[in-house]
């Protein structure tokens, strides 16, 4: 067992649970370490970097040696952390304090003796800007609570009157004992704002505000979904994960290593348009709930804005993606330091195919408005006019021309068509376009084995070459759909999980983890081509490939099980909640009927 207050060592990632308001997320170890939080935004500098190897922590933990476990209660983002010792029970409830304030993070913590006495110690160290501004003016106010400075930040922490300061690799760090009888709880609460903090606001009612909101945004069920529980989490996840603006970060965290000392480090704190739209058609198979509108906004709020010249990726609010720059930490284990991404050098066709597929998904649940109808026109003449330009493509590689761009637009094309009210003349001249796209990919992205193959120059099998038929490019029944599915599962899948693609001679496993994404995305296939036995096998090895808390990085070390990359990744658990959806909704699909969105 750790010392209780030296700073905590770094956890395999599959042991953390999330926290998220909508505007910023923290990732909590099992042993009670608050290790990462970025304050006010998911963008912004973070106060508790311990997961990258900074300084700032927060642990609230039982004195004596204990077996940890948790969960989330249900239909929210609420962790019950939950550790049995020799002498007791006890729990950690916490949570960001719900709805967000997008100026303040609010961490709630309340400690329980659920069985026997409970003996735990609080310890915080704060540090702003990754640990460059370190705490100062630290003092305990009248009201018992201590307030201090860091960097541009005001800090509050309420409910240790009695905490000593002690030092912490040259920081100041605050340090409480907690003694409960059986059945005695205390609260926490540490506020982080950009702007001063006004009168503290008693724990029960943010309790009952953030309890009461994670109900209001969650729906109640998803009758018919396997796995139905699991569903309603990974709606949770995304809704945590989506901000005021509609914004779905890609995910929480930055710098986590996709592959040990491979050079794979990203940060992942932005919306990817494209995972912005998997979100919203993950949830618009599941029904109209709030969640569809909020990606929906956020989409067309960036088509009107940029038009034919929409950036893959923004900041929550909207705004450009900074560039890359390294931090002097040391990383999270196998990693190393990196924030900013280099996303916006680059063009990427897909994505506006992906946006007419949420835009034809919102309006065939009549959730399109005059705006929304704007930024379909403008994301199909953006396909009209640059379909045939080389893309980085959906795995943000060298510019070709990618088989995988050119379908998912002309998939995006005929959704909009069919679905989007544009009027016979324009629908017509969409669905002519969709042909033409298809008929001109089909002359030189056609594998001589009859399957699509990843560019003309590359006649590679790719994972991603699933989704254009099951959005609708092409009929699920075509034979060039069924080739390719076959080819993907027998060159690509081992043991029912799926690799994107070949990187080079060595075995697929050594290259890169198994793809969570493209497994679910199997699962749909599978389904779609009336095999719901093989359906359910990929959909369940998948689902597995979590941790105790249900989260999922973007990939899984099959020989390590280790989860790889950043987490929680949002497109993992979007295209969870669409499989479990679609499915359960019809387990036995002989399928091959023709299905959009």
């Amino acid at each position: 067992m750790v010392p209780l207050c030296e700073p905590p060592p770094p956890r395999p990632l599959r042991e953390y649970a999330l926290l998220a308001d909508g505007e910023r997320g923290a990732l909590v170890g099992p042993q009670g370490d608050l290790v990462w939080l970025c304050v006010p935004r998911w963008d912004s500098d973070a106060v508790f970097a311990a997961l990258i190897g900074g300084p700032g922590w927060y642990r609230i933990a039982p004195e004596e040696p204990a077996v940890a476990g948790g969960w989330y209660e249900e239909g929210s983002l609420i962790w019950r952390g939950r550790w049995t010792g020799r002498s007791g029970v006890a729990e950690c409830r916490q949570a960001l304090a719900y709805p967000a304030d997008p100026h303040r993070a609010v961490v709630l913590r309340q400690l329980r003796a659920v069985d026997g006495p409970a003996r735990a110690r609080a310890c915080l160290q704060l540090s702003a800007a990754f640990g460059g501004a370190p705490v100062r003016g630290l003092r305990r106010a009248e009201d018992g609570s201590w307030t201090a400075r860091a960097g541009a930040l005001h800090l509050r922490w309420s409910g240790a009157p009695g905490a000593r300061v002690r030092e912490e690799g040259g920081r100041p760090l605050l340090s409480a004992e907690l003694r409960l009888e059986e059945g005695g709880v205390h609260d926490f609460v540490l506020e982080c704002s950009d702007r001063p903090l006004g009168r503290p606001e008693p724990a029960h009612r943010l309790w009952r505000a953030t309890e009461a909101h994670w109900r209001e945004r969650v729906p109640d069920g998803f009758d018919g979904a396997l796995a139905a529980r699991d569903a309603r989490l990974a709606y949770a996840v995304l809704r945590g994960m989506t901000g005021a603006g509609g914004g779905t970060v890609a995910a929480v965290t930055t710098s986590l290593p996709e592959g040990a000392e491979q050079g794979r480090n990203y940060d992942y704190r932005y919306v990817w348009i494209r995972d912005l739209c998997y979100v919203g058609q993950a949830v618009a198979a599941a029904g109209p709930h709030q969640l569809l509108h909020d990606t929906v906004g956020f989409l067309t709020a960036r088509l009107l804005e940029h038009g034919a010249r929409l950036r893959p990726a923004y900041t929550g609010a909207g705004g450009p993606v900074p560039g890359m720059r390294r931090l002097d930490l040391p990383g999270y284990p196998g990693g190393y330091d990196v924030i900013g991404n280099r996303v916006n050098r680059q063009f990427q066709l897909d994505v506006f195919g992906e946006a007419l597929l949420l835009l034809a998904a919102a309006a065939r649940h009549d959730a399109l408005d005059d705006d929304g109808r704007r930024a379909v026109r403008i994301a199909a003449d953006a396909v009209a006019e640059r379909h045939m330009r080389p893309d980085a493509g959906i795995w943000e590689l060298h510019e070709a021309n990618w088989t995988h761009s050119r379908l998912i637009c002309a998939a995006g094309l005929r959704a909009a068509a069919a679905d989007c009210g544009a009027g016979a003349s324009r629908a017509a001249r969409w669905a002519a376009l969709a042909d033409h796209i298809v008929a001109r990919t089909a002359a030189d992205g056609l594998h001589p084995g009859g399957r699509w193959q990843r560019s003309p120059d590359d006649p590679g099998c790719d994972a991603a070459l699933l989704l254009p038929a099951l959005r609708g490019a092409l009929p699920v029944t075509d034979p060039r759909t069924r080739a390719t599915v076959r080819a993907v599962a027998d060159e690509l899948g081992r043991d029912h999980y799926l690799y994107r693609f070949r990187h080079d001679e060595r075995p697929l496993q050594d290259a890169e983890g198994a793809f969570l994404l493209c497994g679910f995305v199997m699962a749909l296939s599978e389904h779609r081509q009336g095999r719901p036995v093989e359906a359910a096998r990929w959909f369940e090895r998948n689902r597995a490939a979590c941790g105790p808390p249900g989260l999922y990085a973007e990939e899984f070390d099959v020989v390590r099980q280790e989860l790889r990359g950043n987490l929680p990744q949002a497109f993992v658990h979007a295209l969870l909640l669409e499989s479990a959806v679609r499915l359960g909704r019809d387990p036995g699909n002989g399928g091959l009927r023709e299905a959009r969105g």
